[in-house]
């Protein structure tokens, strides 16, 4: 059955041409290339290419065809998949082409009245563009044409070289310092460079004000692996890459397939990488089969491959590990400043096996409080030029997925050693500070220590204590509260953003399979510790600051959150108006009053989360660097990252640094620190990325046991396909088809955010609150569809349907009737 084309009008009735007749010869490889030079930057189908010829007859159809192959031979077309095509190079594109065929040639002939009264584009419209995803191995960008070839041999004189950012199945981006904007490449132009690929790009002019380009070479491979669903056909395998920003497939024979199946989700090396036929897939081999796709150990594994991270540690590393004494010397406790006989405690998740910072409290004799910032001295036990180190620097951060923990130390470092568990002599590094109940700062102390907590709180346990439980530590823990709360008014009044994005969590059993779905919901203990490391990270940045007076400062790890870039910032302002909220943002330095105010102003209304995530997105992201430019969200002037270093390498950095300025060392070299900044950065933008395809997939796992019941959502997101939903009660976002919403045919008002109904004028706006009912949930591409509540008389929803399955039939659909006038038989079958 073919396909509908929905972007096609209705066709006039018109006589069919004749085989042989003059009409069947009038279509000229000139008229066919003319086409897409009226349309230079449009990918255009044989379809619609047809269409617009006013194509009736086998004959004309093979004749477009040879054209477009001609044309593609000859470089002026590039196949971009299936029967697309486009303009190799619209800026040169000719005036004219020679057919050079004896029924081509006559291009100059003037088209007859009945066929140029109205432009094709008058009588059939200007189709949008559709991309399909292609099958598995049958469909691959063409990149080996005449053109190709020459510029594979050009000259490094007109040439960039940048690193691959893939932006979505059709286009890239290469990020180059030679170039002042990053360069569009499409995907047939890529030479199969992947994700983080060092490649020499050739530019040629530019598209909707941006710079576009072709790969001439890759230079450098970072990574080429792709994970995905194997498909085995006849003995040979193809894998479709889950990453939906991959576009091509890989091809594997039967002997690189290493006992994997059909269905299965598998981890391939790419072996082989086209050079003159891109018609042909890269080739590659099974490295690692998870099991059967939809699993959840498959699926898991299958996120964890997929971005890359480790599933052991190395054997050297867990040997290190486990020849590390826990026999504390006398001579290290002589060495540090011992807290052991202050009142000392852990507050930490309830399910929490690391704990890599305690609170410590005491009263001073003069009335204030000393409250100690205990962190774990990873640092101590972790050692330069040991396997632990570089396996350390190399994962960079723990990563938390939904069912599991990705450690960036071995367990027996991070569960073991280094974890401040109650009732044990701990090691560890410390920022102690002097503080008043009013939370004022008298004195600041740093240094290493020794520890002995008294207590391991589970947050839920040091809540109640807070909300008035009389019990062990009450006393001190409502003080230390009182005292945060005093900080945390500071740092507000000094310019912090209160933005928060609302953190989801799952209930699981024994299986990983997901039982419930709910928000985090922060309270005061937790505000409380947060506002404790916080103050301890700003004290340390702070403090070696300002160890030099003048430039070069001392080399630093900090934490660094630019100001929001003002066209963003206005974009989101434009945005924010349309529910309501005015934004003023005249003045720079009340912008983070203005977006405090917004967020007051939303607080439990419907557009709370879709305005609240947007904000936060706007926002420039936090990264690592030796610079110190300051935190913006935070409003600190200087802050870096100390309290988490069993699972943050950049913490163990800023110990290293910390305490090689304590005993009087000498300013450390810039440059690699800087480099082991960017590696963490990175790192982490992964780690983000895996934990959001986790929490998507385990949304879809326990949304796919709900089909068919009704949730109340709002409108999160609207595409030209369709409108997003997030449900309310548990943050699952699924999409409702614009084409399956009852009662009208809606369309995208891109610029007022929202969809409008062409007959009943009825309009959906992001933040809209809607009930919808759960219609289906995809485990293996993680989607969500829904469909919205219909609550119209049967009857009306009936003819719509009847009205619906009308129009899906293919254009040019008339049944024939027999003399009985009734449709059937051979005389009423569609004819291709």
């Amino acid at each position: 059955m073919k396909r509908k084309d929905d972007s096609a009008a209705p066709r006039a009735n018109r006589a069919k041409a004749a085989p042989g007749s003059p009409d069947a010869a009038l279509i000229s490889q000139d008229l066919v290339f003319r086409i897409f030079r009226d349309n230079p930057e449009k990918v255009l189908a044989y379809r619609q290419i047809s269409r617009r010829l006013g194509v009736t007859t086998r004959e004309q159809r093979d004749e477009v065809f040879s054209h477009l192959k001609a044309l593609k031979k000859a470089g002026l077309l590039t196949l971009v998949q299936n029967d697309e095509y486009r303009l190799t190079d619209p800026a040169n594109a000719p005036a004219a082409v020679d057919a050079g065929s004896g029924r081509s040639s006559r291009k100059n002939e003037a088209v007859p009245a009945r066929r140029s009264a109205r432009s094709p584009e008058a009588e059939f419209g200007q189709d949008p563009v559709v991309h399909r995803r292609r099958e598995a191995g049958f469909d691959f960008p063409d990149a080996a044409s005449t053109t190709d070839s020459r510029r594979r041999h050009a000259s490094h004189a007109d040439t960039i070289v940048g690193t691959v950012a893939l932006a979505t199945d059709k286009f890239a981006f290469v990020i180059s310092e030679e170039s002042e904007s990053d360069v569009r490449v499409f995907t047939d132009r890529l030479r199969f460079a992947m994700q983080g690929d060092t490649v020499r790009l050739r530019l040629r002019g530019s598209r909707d004000g941006r710079p576009v380009g072709d790969v001439v070479e890759v230079l450098k491979r970072v990574r080429p692996e792709v994970v995905g669903r194997l498909q085995v056909r006849g003995g040979i395998g193809f894998v479709k890459p889950d990453n939906r920003k991959m576009y091509f497939d890989v091809f594997v024979p039967f002997e690189n397939l290493h006992g994997a199946v059909d269905g299965e989700k598998v981890l391939v090396r790419v072996t082989e990488f086209p050079e003159d036929d891109a018609g042909r897939s890269p080739l590659g081999e099974v490295v690692r089969s998870f099991g059967q796709a939809g699993a959840n150990e498959a699926e898991i594994n299958a996120i964890m491959a997929e971005f890359g991270l480790p599933f052991e540690f190395p054997a050297e590393v867990e040997e290190e590990s486990e020849s590390i004494s826990e026999i504390i010397p006398a001579s290290e406790v002589e060495r540090r400043r011992d807290f052991r006989h202050i009142t000392t405690f852990t507050i930490d998740p309830a399910d929490a096996k690391d704990f890599d910072d305690a609170l410590s409290i005491q009263k001073l004799d003069n009335g204030h409080w000393e409250i100690g910032v205990h962190i774990a001295d990873v640092t101590h036990y972790v050692r330069p030029g040991t396997a632990l180190e570089e396996e350390a620097k190399h994962r960079a951060t723990s990563v938390y997925l939904v069912d599991r923990v990705i450690p960036m130390l071995p367990e027996r470092l991070s569960n073991g050693l280094c974890s401040l568990r109650p009732n044990e002599d701990k090691l560890t590094f410390s920022a102690v500070f002097e503080l008043d109940e009013n939370g004022k700062l008298y004195e600041s102390w740093f240094g290493k220590t020794i520890i002995h907590s008294d207590r391991r709180f589970a947050y839920e346990d040091a809540q109640e204590r807070i909300e008035g439980l009389e019990s062990d530590y009450t006393a001190e823990v409502q003080l230390m509260n009182s005292i945060a709360k005093k900080l945390c008014a500071q740092r507000f009044k000094q310019g912090a953003i209160s933005f928060e994005t609302q953190e989801v969590k799952f209930k699981l059993d024994e299986n990983g399979k997901p039982l419930g779905v709910y928000v985090k919901e922060r309270k005061d203990a937790h505000k409380m510790i947060e506002e404790f490391m916080l103050l301890a990270n700003r004290k340390v940045a702070e403090f070696v600051f300002k160890l030099k007076a003048r430039k070069p400062r001392f080399t630093m790890v900090y934490r660094v959150h630019e100001a929001p870039d003002p066209d963003r910032l206005q974009t989101f302002a434009l945005f924010a108006k349309k529910f309501g909220h005015h934004l003023d943002l005249a003045n720079p330095k009340k912008i983070s009053t203005e977006l405090n105010d917004l967020s007051m102003e939303v607080m439990g209304r419907p557009e709370q989360n879709v305005l609240q995530t947007l904000a936060v997105r706007t926002m420039s992201k936090a990264i690592y660097t030796t610079e110190p430019l300051g935190h913006f969200g935070l409003a600190f002037e200087h802050y870096s990252h100390f309290t988490s270093p069993i699972r943050r390498y950049p913490d163990m950095m800023a110990h290293r640094l910390l305490e090689h300025y304590l005993e009087g060392g000498k300013n450390v070299d810039v440059e690699p620190v800087e480099e082991e900044c960017k590696h963490s950065s990175e790192r982490e933008k992964v780690a983000a990325s895996a934990e959001r395809a986790s929490i998507k997939y385990k949304q879809v796992e326990f949304m796919s046991e709900v089909i068919g019941e009704t949730f109340t959502g709002v409108v999160s997101g609207l595409t030209e396909r369709g409108m997003y939903v997030e449900i309310e009660e548990n943050k699952c976002e699924g999409m409702v088809r614009l084409s399956e919403i009852p009662g009208d045919h809606f369309e995208l008002d891109r610029d007022n955010y929202r969809i409008v109904g062409q007959r009943t004028k009825r309009i959906i706006q992001f933040g809209d609150e809607l009930q919808v009912i759960v219609k289906s949930a995809n485990l293996l591409d993680r989607t969500i569809d829904f469909e919205l509540v219909d609550n119209r008389p049967d009857a009306v929803k009936q003819r719509e349907l009847q009205e619906r399955r009308e129009n899906s039939k293919p254009r040019g659909y008339r049944p024939e009737r027999s003399s009985g006038g009734r449709p059937g038989g051979d005389k009423g079958k569609r004819r291709r």
